[in-house]
């Protein structure tokens, strides 16, 4: 996975077995950074009452798709390294979008620092 961030958008760029895991011809996935409410590294709360529709599950090692939950459509492209980024959106098809990446706390910092108003 990629990520960069251009333009005021974050984009999200899956390798062709990321795509495969988690059943999405949407790629990359481009968020706007007006729409985020929220970025962080913190592990969300994942049940075993969210849907999936389509997507891959095994516990304990992936979790990767679209998934309905109580807030609403989720895209998750999770493993077992638990370096989470997690987007909390606003007028996008997703309202979260859970990532694992290497580098989560820098994205974490990239991210926060592009969306600050400029003085």
């Amino acid at each position: 996975m990629q990520l960069s961030l251009n333009q005021n958008q974050l984009t999200i760029q899956l390798e062709w077995y990321e795509q495969l895991l988690a059943f999405t011809l949407h790629n990359p996935i481009v968020v706007p950074l007006d729409h985020l409410l929220q970025v962080t590294t913190e592990e969300p709360p994942s049940r075993w009452t969210d849907l999936r529709a389509p997507g891959t599950h095994l516990p304990g090692v992936i979790k990767a798709g679209t998934y309905y939950t109580r807030q609403g459509r989720e895209f998750w492209y999770a493993t077992v390294d638990r370096h989470f980024l997690v987007l909390e959106l606003r007028e996008e098809p997703y309202q979260k979008i859970v990532l694992t990446v290497e580098n989560h706390r820098e994205w974490l910092d990239r991210i926060t620092q592009a969306t600050m108003p400029l003085d």
